[in-house]
């Protein structure tokens, strides 16, 4: 257990979930909804999103009441329902999203850097690469010094990085023009309907909402395990507030397809079309600040999620162990190096932050769909309801419409990227039979087996595509 002076109170836990959700995906906004749709599509797109991962963050708020030994939700629900190799997929994938989303973070930091610089050019040079390792190495270290520090930076900069972000809101809202919000309604010159527009943005709004379990994969450090769950519904109510205004009133203050055509980030180019250079330069410095508050948040996690399952004997013991600070080090060097790698990667990347941007929703999707499922099942057994027995029903309905909004968001994303999951689920598995064996254990049971195959065969499928230019990257 975390030491008292480690334990984070409902403000911390709140700003985990704040900081998570608060990052790349919010400044990217106006120019990838603009590429899609116009502002019904929007509407529509957010009210999908918004109503799925609404109910995802009440499953995630009922089992942190119901299931309070449960550390690091995200893996141990999936464990508790499925089995040791599906709880093991779903830690590994939540890890690697998470360090594909770190990723993204560096390839917007060093594109917002491009536009007054162009050696950074779009983020993928290889100064921007340099750049981001020496970034990357910096924040390992910081954190090594201690989770309760990073987490009071964490608060601090979530504050901080709020207000760019609302000036932009303001500024927007006193400059709206009606009939050019209606002139953007239906997307302007956008070919196809309005079902295929908000298809389009569905991965999208999956990016953005990541983070609304910040707080309960650092349950174990709570003050209060009620607090974990108050934390994510607060959280995720005021942000997506935010997410909605900020894609929504560009459409009233320039033509959909400008904003379309605007480099990233587009939430910074739309305000300098509106007041001039220093928009831009405002939103870009809110941006650094967002980003690397958003970087610290996610360090965090993912080294949670890596040491947790080793902890429960799920991921090789080496990553188990914590430092004097009781920081865990092994799971924040395997993390790093991994970030460090997916960095040098993106020089080969056409639109870096458009791949990991869409990679990062289709990684953590099946570990939502698990803790779905898993709340699913607890509600339709009737476990844990000794307790308030008659919110089992309301908690029945919550999880059902929380799986059919994840399955439906990995059919829109794509077979691209459940194919480009499976080439990064397969060789973890090798992680899963290394920590069996140390424990002496069978490796597979016979439903671990059909899963294991379902899995190496997309990710040969996957690799096929990709060396034959059917997937590109």
């Amino acid at each position: 257990m975390a030491s008292t002076e480690q334990k984070m109170s409902r403000m911390q836990l709140t700003a985990m979930v704040v900081g998570g959700m608060v990052g790349a995906g919010i400044f990217s906004l106006p120019r990838t909804f603009a590429a899609a749709t116009g502002p019904l599509g929007a509407v529509i797109a957010w009210i999908v999103a918004g109503t799925g991962m609404y109910m995802l963050a009440r499953v995630f708020q009922s089992l942190a009441e119901r299931k309070p030994e449960l550390d690091a939700g995200v893996f141990a629900y999936a464990k508790a329902g499925f089995g040791d190799y599906p709880g093991f997929l779903s830690a590994f994938g939540y890890w690697i999203s998470s360090c594909i989303g770190n990723v993204s973070y560096w390839v917007l930091i060093k594109s917002t850097l491009g536009a007054f610089f162009p050696v950074f050019g779009d983020g993928n040079t290889v100064v921007a690469i340099v750049v981001a390792s020496i970034g990357i190495w910096l924040f390992h270290f910081m954190i090594l010094k201690g989770v309760q520090q990073a987490a009071f930076i964490n608060t601090i900069v979530t504050f901080a990085k709020i207000i760019p972000i609302l000036v932009f809101i303001v500024i927007l809202a006193f400059a709206f023009r009606g009939e050019l919000f209606e002139a953007n309604l239906y997307g302007g010159d956008l070919t196809g309907g309005i079902f295929e527009q908000v298809r389009a943005t569905m991965l999208v709004t999956v990016f953005v909402f990541i983070g609304i379990e910040g707080a309960s994969v650092y349950s174990r450090y709570a003050k209060e395990r009620s607090d974990v769950g108050r934390a994510t519904i607060m959280g995720f109510i005021g942000v997506t507030g935010l997410m909605v205004l900020v894609t929504m009133l560009p459409y009233a203050v320039l033509q959909r397809a400008d904003i379309a055509g605007m480099r990233q980030p587009s939430m910074a180019a739309v305000l300098e079309a509106v007041v001039g250079h220093w928009g831009a330069v405002f939103v870009s410095l809110g941006l650094i600040v967002s980003v690397l508050g958003a970087y610290l948040a996610w360090s965090l996690i993912c080294a949670e999620v890596m040491f947790t399952a080793a902890r429960t004997r799920d991921m090789p013991a080496v990553f188990a162990r914590e430092n004097a600070n009781r920081v865990p080090a092994n799971a924040l060097w395997l993390t790093n190096a991994i970030v460090q790698l997916i960095v040098i990667t993106t020089y080969w990347s056409r639109d870096a932050f458009a791949l990991m941007l869409n990679l990062t929703s289709a990684m953590s999707l099946i570990p939502y769909l698990f803790v779905a499922a898993y709340g699913f099942l607890l509600s339709k057994r009737g476990e844990s309801y000794q307790v308030r027995p008659q919110e089992r029903g309301r908690d029945l309905v919550i999880a059902a419409l929380a799986i059919i909004y994840t399955v439906f968001m990995i059919w829109a994303g794509g077979l691209k990227f459940i194919l480009l999951a499976a080439v990064l689920y397969a060789p973890g598995t090798v992680l899963y039979i290394w920590a069996r064996r140390e424990q002496g254990k069978p490796v597979f049971a016979a439903i671990d087996w059909v899963i294991l195959i379902v899995v190496v065969i997309g990710a040969l499928v996957g690799l096929f595509g990709l060396a034959t230019g059917a997937i590109t990257i």
